[in-house]
């Protein structure tokens, strides 16, 4: 009997374990997909000023030197 119910507290603790890494797995989800769509608004932003700016090429398309 003490064996099964050590077996049973552990299942239970690691039960509630991986409920709780989920739901932190699913929140950081959810942060990411909102900072990715801040960052390629901010981008698409700064990219319309570069080109209000008379620049020719927004500078995230231009190739990096060659050294």
């Amino acid at each position: 009997m003490t064996d099964t119910t050590s077996l049973e507290e552990q299942i239970a603790h690691l039960t509630r374990t991986v409920d709780e890494l989920s739901e932190i797995v699913a929140r950081q989800e959810t942060a990411l997909a909102l900072a990715t769509r801040r960052i390629a608004m901010l981008m698409e932003r700064e990219a319309g000023r570069e080109m209000d700016g008379g620049g020719t090429v927004p500078l995230a398309d231009q190739r990096p030197p060659h050294w």
